[in-house]
């Protein structure tokens, strides 16, 4: 059985925000949902399989997008701290842990 995979608001919020850029600027935002939403499930599957970058985060890198999904193994679920453009400052998501 999977662990059920919840957001951060801020998470989410990032999330929601490329969607929308990546719609409006080349009307990609399914296919970068899609590619997210692919890498979630791996996560789910295997959560234990991707490398820690920081404290017990773990991060698993979105395929076709620079983003990446940050996120922690609790006993009851997985939570995503951060969808993570790749030239953008670590700082910002590392401040969430």
């Amino acid at each position: 059985m999977s662990l059920p995979v919840v957001f951060r608001l801020e998470a989410q919020t990032e999330f929601n925000e490329a969607i929308d850029w990546y719609e409006q600027q080349a009307e990609l935002g399914l296919e970068f949902l899609d590619c997210v939403a692919d890498t979630l499930t791996r996560i789910q599957a295997m959560p234990e399989s991707y490398e820690t970058v920081f404290e017990d985060v773990r991060r698993s890198v979105v395929q076709r997008f620079p983003y990446s999904v940050f996120y922690q193994v609790e006993a009851q679920q997985i939570v995503v701290l951060a969808v993570f453009h790749s030239k953008r400052d670590p700082k910002i998501w590392q401040a969430r842990v």
